[in-house]
């Protein structure tokens, strides 16, 4: 199953760190700290009278990569007190700040506003998502890569890779004295990744094979063997074992590569709405690559010097 990635420059990731979002909490005032971020959130620690939530430090644990989106994440286990411990260290770091009058400066005021624009934009991205990527979405993808599977061949293919054509030759001369290809393979391919196993490539669909590869084995039945063939490494004599249908990934194998491509495509789909509605305008032109600097030329050579008369032969 291939599902390309949409190529989007205003892409970014889609979790935010959860240091800023701490931080933006801390500025933009304490609120109710009593009701729950999120539902059956449990209060896992108190630093003077702010409460630190397990969604707080699960959050943390997600933006430095320790558990995965979604993933759990148990009060009682060593991870979650090692970034319970952070999330308290960052919040007494906050607090001293403030405490400073560190966060009344625009400089502060900025980076703040910054931060809390991310924060809305996951948010908003999150939402958009949530809609885009719903078991619906992905079953009618998946039928959809299902179907196009069904039309693609996956050929499977030995190889024997020799240095020179007369090698080759030699190669296939062995073989129509009823040599074993698996054999010869291992005696004389020079092939090291798959020598030993007889030059098996396996199944591959004929775009992963080499074009001269793809070439040769295209049309041809089980059995046939053909080349030489000039590819980069060498010369190489092809065996066609087999060709099949595309055997499609199951939905459990798929469901990753599909939920990663949806939410990619809804966040493009929404950036590209946005564009278009709203003024942007830009300042600044793309950097200009630095001009190569002109060869001076040779310097040329010394003139000869004049012959005078009294050398002239007469």
């Amino acid at each position: 199953m291939r599902l390309s990635r949409p190529s989007f420059t205003a892409l970014r990731p889609l979790l935010t760190s959860a240091l800023l979002a701490l931080t933006l909490t801390a500025a933009c005032g304490r609120g109710d700290a009593e009701t729950p971020p999120e539902k059956d959130d449990l209060i896992v620690a108190r630093v003077q009278d702010r409460s630190v939530w397990a969604s707080d430090v699960r959050r943390e644990a997600v933006a430095q990569g320790l558990v995965g989106e979604g993933d759990p994440l148990d009060v009682k286990s060593e991870l979650f007190r090692r970034v319970l411990d952070e999330v308290v260290d960052q919040k007494l770091l906050a607090a001293e700040a403030r405490r400073r009058g560190l966060d009344k400066s625009a400089a502060a005021q900025r980076r703040l506003e910054a931060v809390q624009e991310r924060i809305l934009g996951d948010i908003l991205v999150e939402s958009v998502v949530s809609g885009a990527v719903s078991d619906q979405a992905v079953e009618r993808l998946y039928q959809e890569q299902q179907r196009r599977a069904q039309t693609t061949e996956e050929v499977r293919v030995r190889l024997i890779l020799s240095h020179t054509k007369e090698q080759a030759d030699a190669v296939v001369g062995v073989l129509g004295q009823g040599a074993a290809f698996e054999a010869v393979a291992a005696q004389r391919s020079v092939d090291d990744a798959t020598r030993y196993s007889g030059g098996d490539l396996g199944y591959s669909t004929l775009d992963v094979l080499p074009d001269a590869y793809a070439a040769a084995v295209r049309g041809q039945a089980p059995g046939a063997v053909v080349g030489p063939v000039q590819g980069e490494g060498g010369w190489a004599v092809l065996r066609i074992e087999d060709r099949r249908l595309e055997t499609p990934p199951t939905m459990d194998q798929a469901r990753p590569l599909i939920v990663r491509y949806l939410t990619y495509e809804g966040v493009r789909q929404l950036l590209e709405q946005l564009r278009g509605k709203a003024s942007v305008e830009v300042f600044i032109n793309p950097a200009k690559p630095a001009a190569k600097p002109v060869a001076s030329p040779p310097a040329a050579a010394p003139a000869a010097p004049a012959a005078s008369a009294g050398n002239v032969a007469s």
